[in-house]
């Protein structure tokens, strides 16, 4: 287990050089009592970060904090929301907090701002149950954080002016019953370009969406189904290019050093599907999925998974999420012994789009080094949050009209008061560059106002205008050189915008090509998105700009930064070196492998019946036997692997049509140390009967960090799509450093392209054999058409 990562390359670690003049924060952050509500601090409380290392909530001295979300407030910090837990268990704490709650100036360096609730305040409805997975959105003013509650079956509600509070009950946002077949827990919440919100919810086996009523307090409308799959859960929707994406977990989020969580996506031209994988799977087919974000790497971090998303400064998306880590895994048993909970602190990591589907670090998987932060300081511009206006320049024809002002959420913030009829800027004293990421929170308060952002702002006959304009219910982009318009273009916003709450703008400049996005709370649900080609005399560097036309208008959170600088190939991939024929067999034998004396294959439990060959394979009837914790009735073929580290592949024919029938590959010690990647068929819960064909990839061992110590413990996690026939492998690497077995599982459909899954990870003891198995429940039959080994070689580019 590689338990350190070099700095993270792929995005350079310098920073343009405004941030080397930025400010020193004035405040630091108040003292937190132990329960309830918090001062919260004026301004962000330190230098931004050049790198960090996972996992980023250790700063806030806390233990645990699972299924993260993330905002960035109204007051230019950041906030993390997570699952009730014992956060504070090795502070002596035996309790838990209930949706606590972090605060981040960098992204990186959090500290603890408090709890949703407290045992005290609790509504009452919610009965005793915990308190899950917590979702947090800005909107009509106010911060919307939905929440499950298993206890009840349902997803409750509550808002608050500010992100620390004070909360205000919503009450249960699922009718009962709630029109989805799974459970009601790991909700998202989601608006599109029209305003319409979702929300979308569902844990084992299936995601579902329906419609929110207009003030997001309550489901309505028909459900519809959009995911399924082997304890698919935690679902999560953003809008990038032109397609709608479903992130959701897989496999398993809490079982310490046995869970199999990892991150996958579909995509869609709609939000209520059908969403596809990266290989075209629909993810409502009755088969496992492609289209890994992140998964276990054979590092530290075991389980990844339950991911938000959040945008730096620059640009740059990041995936926030948990992980397990595997050198403490599990914590003390808390609440008097009765919850016995894995350890799940929250990491992040730099999301990347290539070929239009989202991968971490390229596919590299979650970082345990010091990697490259994300952008967090501005290049020109700032929050206001010093109480005036100091650093910014007033010009326009109405520039006398700029005050400072302020309020609870937001602190400070730029207010312009008309004089005249023509606009007004507020100019930065600092440049940005001209490939340039720009945003700001705006509002309108007068029905014939209009707020905007302006960047590569010269004076105001050289700039970008993006305007939100009430008065023509749209945001309105104009491009003006040396005085002379290039033309404005309009783009709708919806009925029902809220002009007299924030919203925030965002304006990237890459080459020549301007992209612009409104959304409420920077979460990539844009309700209004445009782009436009620019003239090259208006790339340029220059100021960021507030701007104000007529009444009513105001502006927080002004400013730029570079713009972030795409990874675009992904990570290298083990590839398969050369056939190794002392350690594979092409089944051209018509003699039963292990049968006779001299062969290289040998029987655990065998020969096992009716094993035949036939035409070119190994025909292998299911038996009525299992190889699990302490059933270990099945027969297995195995011989012995090479040294060191190898791939190990086999074309399988299999058509199972009963549950738990399963063939495939394994990497066998004994019967209590293995891992086995198979074709499986497993019930869909929920699902009135139905099957599910998948690839899982399992592993057996010794989990000594329970309490007690488990001696044999099992878990799964699931590769790409199945088929009648398909390819599987296992590759195999020996990290001499950490005596471990790290082996990662692919599958393929056509033996060409393979869908990369995954890692297990396992201690050495003794060594691992290749293996074959055909078993759980009889009446299939597996056709082994060969099993190659290949050496090891340099990784490739997929």
């Amino acid at each position: 287990m590689r338990r350190t990562d070099r700095i993270d390359r792929h995005r350079p670690a310098a920073r343009w050089a405004a941030q080397l003049v930025a400010l020193f924060c004035l405040f630091t952050l108040a003292a937190t009592p132990a329960n309830g509500a918090v001062t919260r601090p004026e301004r962000p409380v330190r230098a931004a970060a050049a790198t960090y290392t996972n996992p980023v909530s250790a700063a806030a001295g806390i233990d645990t904090f699972p299924d993260p979300a993330t905002i960035r407030g109204k007051d230019g910090l950041w906030y993390a929301y997570g699952t009730q837990n014992p956060v504070f268990q090795s502070k002596g704490e035996d309790g838990e907090r209930i949706l606590p709650i972090l605060r981040s100036a960098d992204l990186v360096t959090w500290e603890y701002a408090g709890e949703v609730f407290t045992p005290e305040n609790r509504p009452a409805w919610l009965a005793g149950s915990r308190l899950w997975a917590p979702d947090v959105h800005y909107a009509f003013g106010r911060y919307y954080l939905y929440y499950s509650v298993p206890g009840r079956g349902t997803v409750g509600l509550v808002t608050a002016p500010t992100p620390t509070g004070p909360w205000t009950d919503r009450g249960a946002v699922l009718p009962t019953p709630s029109g989805c077949p799974a459970g009601n827990i790991d909700q998202a919440q989601f608006t599109d370009t029209d305003g319409t919100p979702y929300l979308y919810w569902g844990s084992y086996d299936t995601i579902c969406v329906a419609k929110l009523n207009d003030d997001r307090t309550r489901t309505e409308g028909p459900v519809t189904q959009v995911a399924r799959g082997r304890r698919v859960e935690g679902g999560f929707v953003v809008r990038h290019g032109s397609f709608y994406y479903l992130f959701y977990s897989d496999g398993g989020c809490c079982d310490g050093a046995y869970s199999g969580y990892q991150v996958k996506a579909g995509r869609s031209t709609s939000p209520t599907g059908p969403f596809t994988d990266d290989e075209g799977t629909d993810l409502m087919a009755l088969t496992s999925k492609a289209g890994v974000v992140v998964g276990a790497n054979g590092n530290r971090w075991i389980g990844p998974g339950h991911n938000a998303l959040q945008t730096d400064l620059s640009g740059q998306d990041w995936l926030v999420y948990h992980g397990i880590p595997a050198e403490s895994p599990d914590l003390a048993p808390a609440a008097g012994g009765s919850l016995k909970l894995s350890r799940r602190p929250m990491l992040i990591d730099r999301l990347d789009w290539i070929d239009g589907w989202p991968v971490v670090r390229a596919g590299d998987g979650p970082s345990d080094g010091p990697t490259t932060a994300p952008v967090t300081d501005l290049a020109a511009g700032g929050t206001f949050n010093d109480g005036g206006l100091s650093g910014w320049r007033a010009e326009g024809t109405d520039r006398a009209g700029w005050a400072a002002a302020s309020e609870q959420d937001a602190h400070g913030y730029a207010a312009h008061t008309p004089s005249t009829a023509g606009p007004a800027y507020l100019r930065s004293a600092l440049d940005a560059p001209a490939e340039v990421r720009a945003e700001a929170d705006l509002r309108v308060t007068s029905t014939d106002g209009a707020a905007g952002l302006a960047l590569a702002y010269r004076d105001p006959d050289n700039l970008i205008a993006i305007w939100l304009d009430r008065a023509r219910s749209a945001l309105v982009t104009e491009v003006r050189v040396g005085g002379t318009s290039r033309g404005e273009q309009l783009s709708a916003l919806p009925a029902g915008f809220s002009w007299e709450t924030w919203h925030n703008v965002s304006a990237e400049v890459r080459g020549t090509r301007l992209t612009v996005e409104v959304t409420g709370d920077r979460l990539r649900d844009p309700v209004a998105a445009q782009t436009r080609d620019l003239p090259a005399a208006a790339v340029r560097a220059g100021a960021v700009a507030a701007a104000a036309r007529g009444a009513g208008a105001a502006a927080d959170n002004v400013g730029a930064a570079p713009l972030y600088r795409p990874v675009t190939s992904r990570a290298a991939v083990p590839a398969a070196g050369p056939l190794l024929p002392a350690h594979s067999d092409e089944f051209d034998s018509a003699t039963v492998p292990g049968t006779t004396a001299g062969s290289p294959w040998q029987w655990v439990r065998g020969p096992a019946a009716g094993v035949s060959m036939s035409g070119g394979s190994l025909a292998w009837p299911t038996q009525d036997a299992e190889l699990h914790l302490g059933d270990n009735s099945a027969s297995v073929l195995l011989r012995d692997a090479p040294r060191g580290d190898y791939t190990v592949e086999t074309k399988l024919r299999f058509a199972p049509d009963r549950d738990a029938q399963q063939a495939g590959l394994v990497l066998y010690e004994n019967d209590d140390r293995w891992l086995k990647l198979v074709h499986s068929v497993l019930p869909l819960a929920g699902g009135n009967g139905a099957l599910l064909q998948v690839s899982e990839f399992g592993k057996e061992g010794e989990r000594p960090t329970t309490s007690p110590p488990t001696a044999v413990a099992n878990g799964p996690m699931f590769a790409g799509p199945t088929a009648g026939t398909m390819w599987l492998r296992l590759s195999h690497h020996l990290d001499t450093a950490h005596q471990e077995h790290e082996v990662r599982a692919f599958t393929s459909r056509d033996g060409t392209h393979w869908s990369r899954g995954s890692v297990w990870t396992l201690p050495v003891k003794g060594d691992l054999r290749i293996g074959l198995v055909s078993h759980n429940r009889s009446g299939a039959v597996a056709a082994f058409d060969y099993v190659r080994t290949y050496g090891s070689t340099a990784a490739a580019r997929p």
